[in-house]
């Protein structure tokens, strides 16, 4: 019986049936709304019929279950890295071969998309520098992938068989899915701090030494097994002297820590990345001021009443699902975008820095994660003004600080309004001031270094401190590391960036303060998250909704983050990546440093780099990368 039960609930013809999860789906298609709710009742937890126990359930069973995906992603990678890549030849030679885990079969003449990445290998150039990421982590043998591989796999069939007995088999109540409310901020501080501090003894203890072997031109093969260099007595044998040394000089000039001040903001020459041991010591440091600052915390909580203060008002976002995934979605969001610039201005991966098809892909990939978690956050912090935060009165909520945002959101849209318009007005206005001008044959009178100058001032300041270093650092003769002055480009198209930015701000700040009620609409409450258009029937009520300001967001989002990969790409192969040539001393960019003569016009973007970079997809019929053009020609 319990077997078929088991079945029952898994067995896609009693879920899959109209009106399994809500009701009012079985009455069939009679508006559009039973479409868009028969795609998204499916997924929303609170309005299916169930107990609050149920819901509870429901959000930790499939936690679980997502986090088996994660884990299958991760054993997924590192079993293409074990079986079907060039790792080994990367590892000898990083700086004349190219990273491939892909080989496709010779099936209709498929194989073309194989290209030759070096070390007598044929397969699919990859740029998701994993490759770099797993010599930074000390795996230097395919063992030690597929060791990977099995640890994720493992931890798959866990969540899987977890996230199943927590929905189907355990019929716990609320409080043994709450467990986790017992840890605080401060316990979590305090796991995150210890986290760190492990991670810093690895990279200490298994890291630095396997990377300085390979530097040193040591066959991974050859190497100790990562166990064995936790041995004391293997750490002080005379082979691993001549390695890496156990003085205290010789330690700290491995570990990036020798010389001046300016001489540790170097990288590392033989890598081009920030040594291992100045990455240690980040995370070290990290650990400790995360667990200091629990412990500073609790005492402060402990001993005055600010923090009384601070859970009460807190309250409602501590016990609200959405409060706390919207939340997490920012801040997760933020720190994505801030990783995609840190991840090519401090180049912490071994030979990343070098490779520039990988540090485009990995700068593309970590802003649009950022983007989409950012608009997710807005969606779930809408959610939460509508059903988890309480209003008694026009003038008490159950959150006084929300309710001070409420009664201050005309002051903080209008703000934001005429932030936006004259940023838009003034930053595209420079634009069609080039255009014009430059049309009229008149160049002396446009915005550029060689005429009417644009300076910016704030950041020449920051420049100006030595927070910043000028070195130009190279990597078997490829620029991996440069700083330039800013000019009127640069201030142009940030002030571009600062519109757009405004502009997804304000669409998202609005849906979530208008969320409950409006001028127009008072009764939006009712309405719930989303609700179709009405037409003139109240005055227009498209653009209204919640889930409307969501989709407008969406479109600005995606708008805003265009605009940063195509300054990201054309600043970098004009003024930064490119070859140094000995002879001559200079460095030879990839265009040739166009991008602050052509990119203070609209017509410059569109000729100067969206046509002509885009010459190598357009004619690659037959080559290996034809598998761009058609991607370029699909999305198109």
């Amino acid at each position: 019986i319990s077997v078929v039960l088991y079945f029952r609930l898994v067995n896609s013809r009693v879920w899959s049936v109209n009106g399994h999860l809500n009701k009012a789906l079985s009455k069939g298609p009679l508006t559009t709304t039973w479409i868009w709710n028969l795609h998204s009742d499916a997924h929303d937890f609170d309005l299916q019929q169930g107990s609050v126990a149920l819901i509870t359930r429901k959000v930790f069973s499939s936690n679980i279950a997502h986090l088996s995906l994660v884990f299958f992603w991760l054993g997924g990678m590192h079993l293409n890295g074990a079986y079907f890549s060039n790792y080994s030849a990367w590892l000898k030679d990083p700086k004349h071969s190219l990273p491939s885990a892909h080989n496709v079969w010779s099936l209709v003449g498929q194989d073309i998309l194989n290209s030759d990445v070096g070390g007598y290998f044929q397969g699919i150039y990859i740029t998701s520098g994993l490759f770099q990421l797993w010599r930074s982590e000390g795996l230097v043998t395919q063992v030690h992938l597929k060791y990977a591989c099995a640890a994720s796999l493992i931890g798959t069939i866990i969540s899987c068989c977890g996230s199943y007995y927590h929905m189907h088999v355990k019929w716990s109540t609320v409080s043994f899915y709450k467990k986790f409310k017992s840890l605080s901020i401060h316990h979590s501080a305090v796991l995150f701090g210890l986290g760190s501090l492990s991670w810093c003894g690895h990279l200490i203890h298994i890291s630095v030494p396997l990377n300085r072997l390979l530097d040193s031109g040591v066959d991974p093969s050859q190497m100790p097994c990562p166990q064995d260099l936790l041995s004391l007595d293997l750490m002080r044998s005379e082979m691993m002297e001549s390695g890496f040394g156990i003085g205290s000089s010789d330690y700290l000039s491995i570990l990036g820590f020798a010389g001046t001040l300016a001489q540790c903001k170097l990288l590392n020459p033989s890598t081009g990345s920030v040594f291992l041991g100045q990455v240690a010591a980040h995370h070290f440091s990290i650990g400790v001021v995360f667990i200091m600052g629990s412990i500073i915390g609790i005492r402060y909580r402990s001993y005055h009443r600010i923090g009384e203060k601070i859970s009460r008002a807190t309250a409602p976002l501590a016990n609200s699902w959405h409060a706390q995934l919207s939340i997490n979605l920012a801040i997760t969001g933020s720190l994505s975008i801030a990783f995609a610039h840190i991840v090519y201005a401090i180049p912490v991966y071994p030979y990343c820095a070098s490779d520039y098809p990988t540090v485009l892909c990995l700068f593309t990939h970590h802003m649009w994660i950022g983007g989409k978690l950012i608009v997710g956050a807005g969606a779930h912090a809408s959610i939460f003004m509508i059903r988890d935060m309480h209003c008694y009165s026009k003038n008490y909520c159950n959150s006084f600080i929300l309710q001070l945002i409420l009664n201050h959101r005309d002051v903080i849209i209008a703000n934001l309004v005429w932030v936006s318009v004259a940023n838009g007005f003034h930053s595209f206005g420079l634009y069609i001031h080039n255009d014009t001008l430059q049309a009229l044959g008149r160049p002396e009178d446009i915005f550029s270094d060689n005429s009417i100058q644009l300076k910016p001032v704030f950041a020449a300041w920051v420049q100006s401190l030595g927070i910043v270093s000028f070195d130009i650092e190279v990597l078997d003769g490829k620029v991996v590391r440069l700083t330039q002055e800013l000019g009127t480009a640069d201030f142009m198209v940030h002030h571009i960036h600062a519109f757009t930015i405004h502009t997804t701000l304000l669409i998202l700040l609005k849906g979530v303060v208008n969320a409950r009620s409006s001028r127009l609409v008072n009764d939006k409450l009712e309405l719930g998250f989303r609700y179709p258009c009405d037409g003139p029937g109240r005055g227009g009520t498209c653009q209204i909704s919640p889930w409307d300001h969501i989709y407008l967001a969406v479109f600005w989002m995606y708008n805003s983050l265009s605009v940063v990969l195509f300054h990201y790409f054309w600043k970098m192969e004009s003024d930064v990546w490119g070859v140094y040539d000995t002879s001559s001393q200079k460095i030879m960019h990839i265009s040739g440093g166009d991008f602050s003569v052509n990119s203070g016009t609209i017509n410059g973007w569109l000729r100067d780099l969206l046509w002509s970079q885009a010459a190598q997809v357009i004619q690659s019929y037959g080559t290996s990368i034809s598998g761009y053009g058609l991607i370029f020609i699909g999305a198109h």
